[in-house]
């Protein structure tokens, strides 16, 4: 199974702009699965939750989603994407699941980093896991690199390859999906986005790129750099990330003792 990254610099509410270089991507790119970085239509440095709302669709009949199903189904590709979703008169930070038959699963940001919790609601559905034929996939969004749970639930309920989708301004998410891939025994997936944002006033955020792939005994299959643009592929069984045995006696989920946990 091939699978990767686009990490690119959106332009900022130029949703047409956005979609067309991404629409381009996928019509040269050779993979199974895609992985683009958080709010990659819109940009990320909001003024106002109002502006945020602008910017928001509907899933799955918005443009976003309707525009990368027919990629999808052209290529017979699977893409996660993270775009500003609305829903029932709410708004999120959500990523969405596609593959060539449409449109298969959405996840609603759960953990929201800094003006975040202004413009966006928090996520109301549990961390999911979908089947996509050759492998099982849950969804991260950013920040929820920091929360070991995320993974772990994902994990738990069968996923063989985390995909992230990032704004990442923090120096510590490359290293810590490292940790999430190894404790799990899963392949990682972080598409972040580079380049730099400030508006209304608000002091410049320089995103760190970085974004890569991790293989399940933490070993770095590739990392990109800060200002690269571009695809980054990898060759993957996903089927290596079931088996959860650390040495033959130890097998990490059999072995944990959950009455022992707290928290």
């Amino acid at each position: 199974m091939k699978t990767g990254v686009f990490q690119f610099t959106p332009v900022f509410g130029d949703k047409e702009h956005n979609l067309r270089r991404i629409e381009r991507v996928m019509e040269d790119v050779q993979a199974d699965l895609l992985v683009l970085p958080e709010l990659c239509t819109t940009g990320y440095l909001f003024t106002s939750a109002a502006e945020a709302q602008s910017m928001a669709e509907s899933v799955p009949g918005g443009k976003t989603v309707r525009r990368l199903e027919a990629a999808c189904r052209k290529k017979r590709l699977h893409v996660v994407a993270g775009l500003a979703e609305a829903a029932g008169g709410a708004f999120y930070n959500s990523a969405v699941l596609i593959g060539p038959e449409g449109w298969i699963g959405t996840y609603r940001k759960i953990h929201l980093f800094w003006k975040e919790k202004d413009w966006f609601a928090r996520g109301n559905r549990p961390f999911k896991v979908w089947d996509i034929g050759k492998a099982n996939v849950g969804l991260m969004i950013c920040f929820d690199w920091i929360y070991p749970e995320a993974a772990r639930s994902l994990a738990l309920d069968g996923a063989d390859i985390l995909c992230h989708c990032a704004n990442l301004v923090l120096p510590h998410c490359p290293d810590a999906m490292i940790t999430r891939s190894l404790e799990n025994r899963v392949f990682s997936i972080t598409a972040n986005r580079t380049g730099a944002e400030s508006r209304g006033g608000s002091s410049e955020l320089k995103f760190i790129g970085k974004s890569q792939m991790v293989g399940p005994w933490g070993e770095v299959l590739f990392r990109m750099d800060d200002k690269e643009e571009g695809v980054r592929l990898a060759e993957i069984d996903p089927k290596t990330a079931r088996d959860k045995h650390i040495i033959p006696a130890n097998d990490i989920f059999e072995d944990r003792k959950p009455e022992y946990y707290t928290g």
